[in-house]
């Protein structure tokens, strides 16, 4: 009789034994077998950080030159001191590793084309389309001008030294958990893999465009409707550089070729494509209230970048002292140096310059093996570039991409990932795919004393172009749109452009000494938040569309301030007031028709009425309102983009508002579809009623509040829920200076008041581990949620017995 129990027990036993030595899939990704993972010697179990770990401990490293002590303070943040300084690189790449190895690899993984060696044949598509967009090669390019200056070399040599030293200490057991979730080693660092992050961030910040979906709207549209859909101006630009100033005629003259309004701007081709792409909302603000406007009498510079929000954070706090500069401000795993952050002397911050910098040109290849293509009237010979994808569990993937005179081949009858591409050839002129040294500019920064040092380094910021806010101690304040631009004709590269003529090519770079910029200015700040640089009177083209809704609260802002404090700029910085409903809400409040609401309906206007324009936490009247918007685009616009290609520009947000301000019988209004012509009362009205439907079911739900609604998230990058943090009281939204969005949003604040001892206050949305199991994973999340801010410790020799000091590591 007990033969039966023995049967089960030992079909459950063999059962176990195969699931728990078997691969099986996570989200779609080969894992390594169970057992393995769970195993109390080298499984998740290791990675499982006691809350009283302790970070003190010796090493010795041949390859330093001097001493390196690194002080560990109550929040994790290494404060490094040097006796030589490149020595202070090999300890950051060395606490790097420590703290974030898995995120580095994984990021340099993606923009080598690698990511299929990691999670397999799911990846293709993504690793196909970053070798074709030329990422591995712009970093290879890259790395040879990077290395032939000895100061960047020096510098990623004992990065990469770092790196690797860390890499060498790790047993299995000490593996994060995610090389253990998804079953790989971690391989040596190099100083390619430093030029890969670097280009990684220039395809985050510098690779957004629209020239296929504006070439289809262009296609599809009269002439007088796409300059009324998109626009070449914006009635509510308040620019980077004020209105008013004086520009010097251009040093580059360039014109569009004879053939541009038959052939370019005349084009009837019909494109279906969708491409990976990155975040269009990329942005930033920062600013510099001179010492004029501060009760101090000393600048105070403030920055606060837009971008994805994921665990773990982009950045990594840090302090490097050596001889020769002490810094201090947000790093990133993956590249020596502080990125943006201030030293002894200055400060500096910076947000995305936003100018497009990547075109299509169509390509005609001499037949289908792609050896010649015709340019400037005979064949030309064609560069090939054989790209061989390693591919988890399966046999490599060998493509063949073809480079031309602008650039590499993206698309082509080989390649057209999930998307259609017409069986046409597309090749990509992407600015990031020249010969950079980006580093260097961070690397000058840190050791910049004044305005002129600020200059010469950013100088070498090529791509991704940036808006370099600057403060000094002696009372110097600038911003610079800092980067190397096309000199474009007006309206090139908006849309795909003939590959058969070198007059579409780009005729030369904007000089460095005309990119627009302020220096001191009379009104007592600058600053920027993405939006256009400069008015139609800057004599370069600079492209249509650009936010301009935060840059123009901002400055209304500062222009009132005066005896400005730290604590001042902190409540700016988070604060959620939404400008872009401040101007559109009167238009709606007056164009709906009372008399044609329900009671419930009623409800909902009263709380749009009542609003403060405030997107607070709580709030529902920002959710009444976001929804409001986006019913009224849809009932102004869906009647004509009915019949519109698949993939196609939506009219810019601008476009619409400044439209119906500017004329209240702006022409989109009425619907085609009908024999009555709508009005803008008509258009309002039924708009809000649709809104109610949504807003009812909200409601029921519970999601009115609006951070209920809005539901800001941040992902671990795997986008395992375990290792996310969801559904966090925030407010903002894509308008308010707080541009905190569902999972996009500040990803560092940064205020620096520059009085004789500098105060500095910072927090980003992360913590300084990337061990989920570790206390400081996510520890920050909440002070950022709630907008505050920690005090900013830049340590002092002598002060190795504060009482903020938790551990100490020993380099010799």
């Amino acid at each position: 009789m007990k033969i039966l129990p023995f049967i089960i027990s030992s079909s459950v036993t063999v059962g176990l034994v195969l699931v728990l030595n078997t691969s099986l899939k996570i989200n779609g990704v080969s894992a390594p077998p169970f057992g393995k993972f769970l195993s109390p010697q080298h499984g998740l179990w290791q990675n499982a950080e006691n809350a009283n770990a302790d970070f003190s401990k010796s090493f010795s490293f041949p390859q330093l030159k001097g001493k390196v002590n690194v002080y560990l303070d109550d929040r994790l943040v290494p404060h490094v001191f040097a006796e030589q300084e490149n020595d202070v690189y090999f300890a950051q790449g060395y606490l790097h590793a420590k703290f974030r190895l898995w995120q580095m690899e994984l990021q340099t993984h993606a923009a080598a084309g690698r990511a299929s060696e990691i999670i397999g044949e799911k990846a293709l598509n993504h690793d196909r389309e970053f070798r074709r967009l030329g990422m591995g090669y712009a970093a290879e390019v890259s790395l040879k001008e990077m290395e032939v200056d000895p100061v960047t070399k020096v510098s990623c040599d004992a990065y990469t030294a770092g790196v690797n030293a860390y890499i060498h200490t790790l047993t299995e057991a000490q593996l994060p958990i995610e090389y253990k979730l998804i079953g790989y080693q971690p391989e040596p660092w190099t100083n390619l893999k430093t030029a890969l992050f670097l280009k990684y961030m220039s395809y985050d910040l510098a690779a957004h465009e629209d020239d296929i979906e504006m070439t289809n709207a262009k296609s599809y549209f009269s002439p007088a409707d796409f300059n009324l859909l998109y626009p070449l101006k914006q009635d509510s630009l308040d620019p980077v550089i004020p209105k008013g100033t004086v520009y010097a005629a251009p040093k580059v003259i360039v014109k569009a070729p004879a053939t541009a309004d038959s052939i370019y701007f005349q084009n009837k081709d019909l494109l279906v494509m969708q491409e990976e792409k990155p975040d269009p909302e990329n942005g930033s603000n920062n600013w510099v209230a001179a010492g004029s406007k501060t009760k101090s009498g000393a600048p105070i510079l403030c920055n606060d970048p837009h971008l994805g929000l994921n665990l773990p954070s982009l950045w990594f706090e840090m302090q490097l002292s050596t001889p020769a500069f002490n810094v201090y401000g947000a790093t990133f795993p993956g590249a020596p140096s502080v990125i943006i952050g201030f030293n002894d002397n200055v400060a500096w911050g910076v947000t995305n310059g936003g100018r497009d910098v990547r075109d299509y040109y169509e390509i005609k290849f001499k037949d289908d093996s792609r050896q010649e293509y015709w340019f400037d009237s005979a064949w030309k010979k064609t560069e090939f570039r054989i790209e061989t994808i390693k591919i988890k569990n399966q046999p490599d993937y060998v493509d063949t991409v073809a480079y031309t005179v602008f650039g590499p081949v993206m698309y082509d009858k080989t390649f057209s990932g999930n998307r259609v591409t017409n069986n046409k050839y597309y090749a990509v002129r992407w600015k990031a795919n020249d010969p950079s040294k980006e580093l260097l500019a961070f690397n000058m920064l840190n050791h910049a004393k004044n305005y002129s040092e600020y200059l010469t380094a950013i100088s070498n910021m090529h791509t991704p172009g940036q808006n370099f806010a600057f403060a000094a101690k002696n009372g110097d304040i600038a911003m610079r749109t800092q980067g190397e631009w096309p000199a474009k004709w007006k309206g090139q590269g908006d849309f795909v452009m003939p590959g058969t003529d070198s007059s579409y090519m780009w005729q030369g770079m904007i000089p460095q000494d005309e990119n627009p910029f302020q220096y001191n200015p009379e009104r007592g700040f600058v600053s920027s938040a993405n939006q256009k640089p400069a008015d139609s009177t800057y004599p370069y083209y600079l492209g249509r569309d650009y936010p301009p809704y935060r840059g123009l609260i901002i400055n209304r802002k500062l222009a009132a301030m005066n005896a400005i404090t730290p604590q001042d700029m902190m409540a700016m910085q988070t604060s959620n007031y939404d400008v872009f409903a401040e101007m559109a809400r009167p238009v709606f409040l007056k164009n709906i028709n009372e008399n044609k609401l329900d009671e419930s309906e009623k409800k909902y206007l009263g709380i749009l009425k009542n609003w403060d324009l405030n997107n607070e936490v709580n709030a529902t009247g920002p959710t009444v309102f976001f929804l409001l918007w986006n019913s009224f685009d849809s009932v102004v616009f869906n009647d004509e983009f009915k019949k519109a290609p698949a993939v196609i520009a939506h009219p810019f947000e601008s476009s619409l508002l400044d439209g119906i301000l500017r004329d209240s019988s702006y022409k989109f209004l009425d619907n085609v579809e009908t024999t009555q012509k709508e009005t803008l009362a008509d258009d309002v009205t039924a708009a809000f009623k649709s809104t109610v439907h949504q807003l009812k079911t909200v409601e029921s739900d519970g999601r009115l509040p609006w951070a209920k609604y809005k539901a800001t998230r941040i992902n671990h990058l795997t986008k395992l829920a375990p290792f996310s943090r969801m559904d966090l009281p925030v407010g903002g939204g894509g308008h308010c200076i707080n541009a905190t969005k569902e999972d996009h949003g500040p990803s560092w604040r940064m205020i620096v008041s520059l009085t004789a001892e500098t105060q500095a206050w910072g927090v980003y949305p992360g913590g300084q581990s990337g061990n989920p199991g570790s206390r400081f994973y996510d520890n920050f999340i909440d002070q950022w949620a709630a907008g505050k801010y920690y005090p900013l410790w830049m340590m002092k020799a002598g002060e190795e017995k504060d009482s903020r000091v938790k551990w100490t590591m020993s380099f010799n």
